[in-house]
């Protein structure tokens, strides 16, 4: 198997040198004296003009973008704008304004001059961005038969969190599994950890994802765009990607001509959160570029059960950014970062009287002082988290249509863990993983409606163990896959479909310690086929309906099949299983989307049906009670991997009321629910560990002074946060408990600080749990830190009442042409 599977990547390789080969010839013809002369001819320039499709006056300031040539400008005097350097070729695209609905538009051969007139209506009436995930190429999120969710960097600024999984929890079918404010991981429709793919600026982020305690490298202050994929999407993204995808945009490039950033100051009352973040970016006769930068520190967080809870508190930098070329051939960019956070990581331990404590030398437990609390140097135990990124994206335009492109990237993790008070300096754990990604699509030219891409991926990957302790083994692992997608479009109905091959080989490597074996030498392959069909249909222009059905898989992760030993912050010993198989998922959707200029209508609903579902289970001692593990002078609970059959099922709904003639007004709401299933009972219970509560989200807005003088763009909103009770918990071995409801009362307000019509900067004010509400989210893991024997209350509860200033500064200069 092994052999076949390595002639299986090696064919691959071939394919995408073949692809390379045939793109760079193309391309050589295309740009040859006389290719350049005839693409001159038939266009070299695109104009057009936006205007209010009530008034039509022009708007100025308008943006105007090609998201698949990474390009684009602002409207000027008269509502024009002009693309220079425009390869010919049929484009999408997108027009969006503050204070207007998204438009989104295919443009080609023959329109141009003052025949491209964009009208914008001032209210948005449907949903219309365009997207860039799933896919291959931009599209129209109308026309994508998967359920996606766009959250932009405004809706980023407004919300108050302390990561960027935090910040879009509040997505419909979108939840997060927390230790601490600091670490978050993603969960879609029920599913997480390596059931999610998280990509940043087209490479697929590498960062020992499987743990609990192991969050996202990415900040929040740096990004411009997430776009969440909702269901299975190995069809482009291979294994991993069975709950969905979130891809992050970072490195956006700014309009032609311009110089653009902002610089942003926060401060939240509860933990005496402290963050600055600073984005800079230009654009001029194709040279684009851009650079970021954030740092954050807080303190332990209170609430009003726990008090301050010791060594919650982190602190953060991040920085990166981007240099790149835009032609008529196409673009390239080159892209960096760097991520460093130290966190905190909560034991949870306390004294007679149910207070936190802190370990200090000697292991002598006493009470944190206020300076420990106050502090934001996380004591031990603590975790540091070192990422580095480099990567390049590069787009050629093909002689005739379509185009190639490239994808690479390297990165690598370093992932240490510090438990001993007495040597503070020692990694007890140390990971290293390094990872090389490599993508190539053929987006062929369009024909008779029909856009076919055919693609390879693939993904290189060694985890190498440097600390005192080990939890894994060092391994190997090599990915290799390739698909073909194809869509088309007949009126008022999108289709589209495709399928994906795919192959992983796992090496992993022989460990022995104090001449016990604890890791053995094993290779495993992994070969899977997933595949995927749906239909987007328009009978009106407010109405869309979407089906898809789709087959998704996931090879186990080293942990699941080969993990030995505990760290600090799980809580528990665990045990893989070298027998584990590919976990593999069928699920279709069903959704509708209604859009009038008072109300919308959001609903999708989902069946996912998964073979091989892998989970962790508490193993039982001879007796019948807990099979406890000594490591490090602690005695754990032990846990093994296993696998069953399970269905999950759930739906999403989501509606905004804006009555006329109160249009300032909105009302809206957000409804997730998801039910899983195993199909046999295991020790009497049939229930999937670790699925979120429902969850009613219902906020009241009013947006105010549209057109005021010293403010403007006010918004006051008023936010319930219900979490309904998660009595389906996976009670077996005692592995989950059940978790009772608890509801949030939120408020904000924002409004722009203008001068002269210059807006000077955006002020955001936010009170979270506004009744200081004592909670427990069901995912998480704080929940299970030690009983307290006073109150008989377990775990440690969530952030109490919260205040938040945010502060963005704009900066923009025009270039001269």
């Amino acid at each position: 198997m092994s052999e076949i599977a390595t002639v299986f990547q090696k064919a691959i390789f071939l394919f995408t040198f073949v692809m390379f080969g045939t793109g760079i010839g193309l391309v050589r013809a295309q740009v040859s004296p006389d290719s350049q002369e005839r693409a001159t001819r038939v266009r070299s320039i695109l104009r057009g003009k936006v205007v209010d499709a009530d008034t039509r006056q022009p708007l100025v300031g308008a943006s105007v973008m090609i998201a698949d040539l990474k390009t684009g400008v602002v409207t000027r005097e008269g509502g024009l704008f002009q693309f220079n350097n425009y390869a010919p070729g049929k484009h999408l695209l997108e027009v969006s304004h503050i204070g207007y609905g998204t438009l989104s538009e295919y443009v080609e051969e023959g329109r141009s001059g003052d025949s491209l007139v964009f009208a914008m209506h001032p209210v948005a009436v449907e949903k219309n961005e365009v997207v860039i995930t799933g896919v291959s190429h931009a599209t129209q999120m109308r026309r994508m038969p998967v359920t996606i969710d766009v959250v932009k960097r405004e809706q980023l600024m407004k919300s108050v969190s302390t990561n960027l999984i935090d910040a879009i929890s509040k997505q419909p079918g979108i939840a997060q599994v927390t230790t601490g404010p600091a670490i978050s991981k993603p969960v879609i429709r029920g599913l997480g950890y390596n059931r999610v793919v998280v990509v940043n600026d087209g490479v697929r982020q590498e960062g020992q994802q499987w743990g609990d305690e192991h969050g996202i490298e990415i900040d929040e202050f740096s990004v411009n765009r997430v776009e969440i994929l909702k269901g299975p999407s190995s069809l482009v993204y291979g294994s991993d990607a069975m709950a969905g995808v979130i891809n992050i945009l970072t490195n956006v490039p700014v309009p032609e001509g311009t110089i653009r950033g902002n610089l942003v100051g926060q401060y939240q009352s509860n933990n005496l959160f402290r963050g600055f973040g600073a984005n800079l970016g230009g654009n001029q006769h194709g040279f684009n570029w851009n650079l970021y930068g954030s740092m954050k520190d807080a303190a332990d967080y209170r609430n009003k059960y726990d008090g301050r809870v010791f060594n919650s508190k982190y602190n953060e930098r991040n920085f990166g950014g981007y240099l790149g070329y835009n032609g008529k051939w196409g673009y390239s960019h080159l892209l960096f970062s760097y991520f460093r956070q130290d966190l905190g990581l909560v034991e949870g331990d306390r004294d007679s009287l149910g207070r936190l404590i802190k370990v200090y030398p000697g292991n002598i437990d006493s009470l944190p002082s206020q300076s420990d609390f106050n502090s934001t140097k996380p004591q031990v135990p603590n975790e540091g988290i070192r990422h580095l990124k480099v990567s390049s994206i590069t787009s050629l335009n093909l002689r005739g249509g379509g185009n190639l492109q490239f994808n690479l990237g390297y990165q690598v993790n370093r992932r240490m863990e510090y438990g001993e008070v007495d040597a503070p300096t020692v990694k007890d754990l140390y990971f290293r993983l390094n990872t090389a990604t490599w993508q190539a699509n053929w987006n062929l030219k369009e024909k008779a409606g029909w856009q076919h891409t055919l693609g390879a991926s693939g993904m290189f990957q060694q985890n190498h163990n440097l600390g005192q302790e080990v939890l894994i083994p060092e391994y190997a692992l090599r990915d290799a896959g390739i698909y073909f997608h194809t869509q088309r479009t007949i009126g008022k109905l999108t289709f589209s479909g495709g399928l994906r091959l795919d192959n992983r080989h796992l090496d992993s490597k022989f460990f022995e310690h104090n001449n016990v074996v604890r890791f053995a030498a094993f290779t495993r392959d992994f070969t899977n086929l997933a595949g995927s069909v749906g239909l987007s249909y328009r009978p009106s222009k407010q109405v869309t309906w979407k089906f898809n059905l789709a087959r998704g898989f996931r090879a186990p992760s080293i942990p699941e099949l080969a993990s030995n030993g505990a760290h600090e912050g799980s809580q528990r010993y665990e045990y893989g299983d070298q027998g584990l198989k590919s976990e593999t998922s069928l699920q279709f959707d069903g959704s509708l989307d209604w859009s009038t200029d008072h109300f919308s209508l959001e609903a999708s609903a989902f069946y996912n049906n998964i073979s091989n579902y892998i989970f962790y289970r508490k193993l039982l001692s001879a007796s019948g009670g807990d099979s406890l593990v000594t490591a490090d002078n602690r005695t754990l609970p032990a846990y093994q991997y296993a696998q069953r059959q399970a269905t999950l099922y759930g739906a999403e709904l989501t509606f905004d009321i804006h009555p006329h003639p109160f249009d300032w007004l909105h009302f809206e709401n957000t409804f997730s629910y998801v039910h899983a299933r195993f199909a046999e009972a295991i020790e009497g219970t049939r229930n999937i560990p670790f699925i979120p509560a429902a969850r009613l989200l219902s906020e009241l807005r009013a947006d105010l002074l549209e057109k005021g003088k010293g403010i403007r763009n006010l918004s006051l909103t008023f936010e319930v946060d219900a979490n309904f009770a998660q009595n389906a918990a996976f009670t077996a071995y005692q592995t989950e408990t059940p978790t009772p409801g608890y509801t949030l009362l939120n408020a904000g307000l924002s409004a722009d600080i203008v001068a002269k019509e210059h807006t000077l900067m955006r002020i955001y004010v936010n009170a979270l749990n506004l009744a200081d509400v004592a909670y427990q989210s069901h995912l998480s893991r704080l929940k299970y830190t030690d009983e307290n024997d006073v109150t008989g209350r377990r775990g440690v509860f969530a952030m109490g009442r919260n205040f938040s200033i945010k502060v963005n500064v704009p900066l923009s200069w025009d270039l001269k042409r």
